[in-house]
């Protein structure tokens, strides 16, 4: 059957492809192979550059000509998965396939130097390094400052708007629509600066991280000083940093790639949160969809609108985070110096990611489709003026009154009750007129505490 995005096994590349195909750009085969003949060729470079090494110093137009080599065509990405056919070993693949085209030019003399003294992973870590933090920087990092970027326009515009809180699902202290949008920003904001705080490991030292090939054929060559340039060198005008880890077996341990996916997974996380609440904000009627013509919310029930694109986002969020905990607890582990257990899951990186996105987009299209219903707000909260308990015995308590929890949880606990039982209660309360007066002008909307500052803040 001919690939198609109807014949896709997989909802990324078929029912969501419009939406995760430019991620191809990161975790693709393709985008794999550019990046590793990124390395291979700045390595090259790198070697010619550092005295005592043996390899003549490259002219300008000569690091110009590897340099050309790092952006291969798919023709040529081809060509070297048709190498691997022969070597059964993608690495090695690209080593020959930047061989062969040097040798097509006058450095055929050099070829030897390409991939001197290294093993795949050195190649892969920095490789693989380089497609996260180019995704992180380039895709992930302004959808997030794009949801945070509506957060904050919600918490802004209803910072005042007085809502119905709820406790363990009950009616609780009224709060504001704005500040309940305000948590959410707020917890993303910190996690988005963890993430671009980020530093990600990668490991350049050999066969078992000691630069054993490297030393015993050039001693007198700082080889960790010569690694580290490199990476130095890849991290210019970066904001998302990677760092040389000194300390590795044949592969760098990957721990920070588990701190990269428990900072998305907790991301993700917040946002499945705030999906959720969302989709009962919509169930209440607080929040009501714009209806778009044409669309249908229901085969049978020509009256619905669902709240598809929140319940999409949960549903992608929490595949992502299925991902990214077994990349978390499976990656840094291998067995001794290595298995190739861990290539198998990086292969996976880009499952994880576009679900994310799909996710993300998803949550774009909710907010652009919504709006709150500041009435059917007001009239829930208004519909339970027994909240105020909390403020009643609170003001009795700071002025002398004896056991006024006791009498409110009388008055009210399990039961329905009115404003005017409220003020009944008030009239038989041995306090002076004025605490009378100012506990008789406590209404639902106006006990909001600091809620509007806290979203100013």
């Amino acid at each position: 059957m001919p690939f198609d995005p109807l014949t896709a096994i997989s909802s990324v590349d078929g029912r969501y492809r419009s939406i995760s195909t430019e991620l191809s750009e990161y975790f693709s085969e393709y985008a794999l192979i550019r990046a590793r003949v990124l390395v291979e060729c700045e390595y090259l470079i790198s070697l010619s550059e550092t005295d005592g090494v043996g390899l003549r110093k490259f002219s300008n137009e000569e690091q110009a000509t590897v340099r050309a080599l790092v952006n291969p065509s798919l023709e040529d990405a081809k060509k070297i998965k048709d190498i691997e056919k022969e070597t059964n070993h993608d690495v090695k693949a690209v080593e020959y396939y930047i061989k062969h085209r040097l040798a097509e030019t006058s450095m055929k003399d050099v070829s030897e130097w390409v991939h001197f003294g290294l093993t795949s992973e050195d190649i892969n870590s920095v490789a693989y390094g380089l497609l996260l933090r180019a995704a992180l920087q380039s895709i992930f990092v302004p959808e997030f400052e794009k949801i945070i970027g509506n957060l904050k326009f919600a918490a802004e515009k209803h910072a005042a708007t007085p809502m119905l809180a709820r406790t363990h699902g009950q009616p609780a202290s009224p709060t504001t629509f704005g500040k309940e949008m305000k948590v959410f920003e707020s917890r993303l904001g910190r996690q988005l600066d963890q993430l671009k705080a980020h530093m990600m490991l990668v490991k350049f030292g050999g066969a078992t991280g000691n630069f054993n090939a490297h030393v015993v054929a050039l001693s007198n060559v700082d080889w960790p000083l010569v690694a580290s340039q490199l990476i130095g060198r890849l991290n210019e005008g970066q904001n998302i940093k990677l760092e040389l880890n000194p300390v590795t077996t044949q592969i760098e341990p990957h721990d920070t790639y588990a701190e990269l996916f428990d900072n998305l997974r907790r991301i993700n996380t917040i946002l499945i949160d705030f999906s959720q609440d969302m989709w009962r904000y919509i169930s209440d009627g607080w929040v009501v969809q714009k209806v778009k013509e044409g669309e249908v919310g229901s085969s049978a029930m020509p009256h619905k609108v669902n709240p598809i694109d929140f319940e999409n986002a949960e549903g992608n969020l929490g595949i992502a985070n299925a991902l990214f905990t077994h990349f978390s607890s499976k990656l840094p582990i291998s067995r001794l110096q290595r298995d190739l257990s861990d290539s198998t899951v990086e292969r996976a990186f880009g499952t994880a990611f576009a679900h994310c996105l799909i996710a993300y987009r998803s949550l774009g299209k909710g907010f652009g489709k919504i709006k709150t219903n500041e009435q059917a707000i007001l009239e829930a909260l208004q519909a339970h003026p027994e909240v105020l308990a909390e403020a009643i015995q609170t003001i009795l308590r700071a002025n002398g009154a004896e056991m006024p929890y006791e009498k409110l949880k009388e008055l009210t606990r399990g039961k329905q009750v009115t404003l005017q039982d409220l003020q009944t209660f008030i009239d038989s309360l041995g306090v002076n007129d004025d605490i009378k007066k100012r506990l008789k002008d406590l209404r639902p909307e106006n006990y909001i505490g600091l809620a509007k500052q806290i979203v100013k803040s």
